[in-house]
C-alpha cells in the first residue's frame, strides 16, 4: 500500500503555467492543490482555468484541490478633495 503524505505541494498559477501542457507536467511531478489568487481577476475569469485543471488532473488519474485565494482588504491612500473630512459613528 503507497504512503501518503502529509505535506501537500501547492502551486500558484501564473500566465506561464496555464497552458495544460505545463500544467499536465506540475501535476505529474507532484502539484497537489493550484492556488488561484483572485487579486489579479474575478470569478467568471477564473471558470475556463478551472475546467482546464480538472480536465487535465483527470487525464493524469489525479485530484487535484483549487485554493482561490481571494482578495482581502486593502489600504487605500488618496488625498481628500476639501481640507477635512468629519467622521460620523456606523
Amino acid at each position: 500500500m503507497k504512503a501518503m503524505r502529509r505535506t501537500k505541494i501547492v502551486a500558484t498559477l501564473g500566465p506561464a503555467s496555464t497552458d495544460p501542457a505545463v500544467l499536465e507536467e506540475m501535476i505529474i511531478a507532484g502539484v497537489d492543490v493550484v492556488r488561484l489568487n483572485f487579486s489579479h481577476g474575478d470569478v467568471r475569469s477564473f471558470i475556463p482555468l478551472a475546467k482546464t485543471i480538472y480536465v487535465t488532473a483527470n487525464k493524469v488519474g489525479r485530484s487535484i484541490a483549487i485554493l482561490a485565494d481571494l482578495q482581502g482588504p486593502k489600504i487605500r491612500i488618496a488625498r481628500f478633495q476639501e481640507d477635512s473630512v468629519i467622521l460620523t459613528k456606523g
